[in-house]
């Protein structure tokens, strides 16, 4: 019997069930697809060796024998082609990640799936110094594939179920200020050399006065502008939803400038480039500030919409999202806290009006 002690002996005390007589220890004896599977239950507690038992039935009615030799690599290669409807930088990174299980996996990835254990997952991590977020990424896809392995049949549950991936630090990203906001879109238009001067700017001032991201605004239409509702339709490409905010009046004019006299075709793009970082960095390295991306801009318009004291929930309809506030509140606790300290200074002891 397998993991069976080599003295002592066996007495069946339940159906499939049986007990060392020197150790105390349980064991099981089972049929699946006409082999007879024998396992130590690793236990010499009766009830516990019971639910195992229980389990280890559970788990065979789930495997399917005629895939029992599938390897790691031949699932790995599976896996890779139900991903093939992804973007081109996501099937990139899985592709590297497979290649690498393939290539370093604990005793070779041409070890069958059903002999994979949560220590071989560790170990094969445990050989790159990547940071939590490479991390992260290599064991999400290492996830997925047993996963699939799980739902094929071939395991009756993922090894790698229960490890948990790395905590990431949440970083505080250099947000500007309205000054530097000013500063860089004056600077970007006063470019005599760069044939879309304008639009550049004009881009990156829409960013920071509508605070929405570089693919909302590229793909922002002037039939998305309800003038006499003062109203923006717009859709948050990252939840693939459709959300509005308003024409606030920092925005207006901007926009009413772009408008120009006369009408324009409702589905003509508002901004005629699709992005301005390149402008925007070289404007950042001309004024010698830090080097601002794009997406700088959206939090610049959250953290100002906070000090200015508009209800946090507000703001999050205004970016689309669906949870009431909460990653705002989350992401922008640094700024709630300098804005309840100035708050606070507010409140004195002086009864006068």
């Amino acid at each position: 019997m397998k993991d069976q002690p080599t003295s002592g002996g066996f007495e069946k005390v339940g159906e499939c069930l049986y007990r060392y007589s020197s150790t105390g220890g349980y064991y099981a004896r089972v049929k699946s697809s006409g082999k007879e599977i024998r396992r130590s239950l690793l236990t010499t507690d009766r009830d516990l060796a019971k639910r195992r038992l229980a389990k280890l039935k559970d788990d065979l009615l789930k495997i399917d024998p005629s895939k029992g030799k599938t390897t790691l690599a031949e699932l790995s290669d599976q896996y890779i082609k139900t991903v093939q409807h992804q973007k081109p930088k996501t099937i990139a990174r899985k592709t590297a990640i497979v290649k690498r299980i393939k290539a370093d996996w604990p005793d070779g990835s041409d070890c069958s799936v059903s002999k994979i254990k949560p220590s071989d997952v560790q170990l094969w991590l445990a050989k790159y110094k990547f940071g939590p977020a490479s991390r992260n990424l290599h064991l999400a896809a290492i996830k997925d594939i047993l996963t699939m392995a799980a739902g094929d049949g071939i395991i009756a549950s993922s090894p790698a179920s229960n490890l948990k991936g790395s905590k990431l630090a949440k970083p505080i990203r250099k947000t500007p200020t309205v000054e530097e906001f000013k500063a860089i879109i004056a600077n970007i238009r006063a470019q005599p050399f760069n044939g879309d001067a304008k639009e550049s700017a004009d881009f990156i001032e829409l960013l920071g006065l509508a605070g929405l991201g570089q693919a909302e605004a590229s793909s922002l239409t002037w039939g998305d502008i309800d003038w006499q509702a003062e109203r923006i339709t717009t859709f948050r490409h990252k939840t693939k939803s459709g959300f509005a905010v308003p024409l606030y009046p920092q925005l207006r004019p901007l926009l009413e400038r772009l408008k120009g006299e006369g009408n324009q075709p409702q589905d003509q793009p508002v901004l005629k480039i699709k992005d301005g970082k390149k402008a925007l960095a070289a404007a950042c390295k001309r004024l010698k500030l830090a080097p601002y991306s794009q997406r700088a801009f959206r939090r610049m318009f959250i953290t100002r919409a906070i000090q200015k004291g508009v209800d946090v929930k507000v703001i999050a309809e205004w970016q689309g999202h669906k949870d009431g506030g909460k990653l705002i509140l989350g992401t922008y606790s640094h700024v709630f806290d300098s804005h309840s300290s100035r708050m606070a200074q507010l409140l004195t002891d002086d009864t006068g009006a």
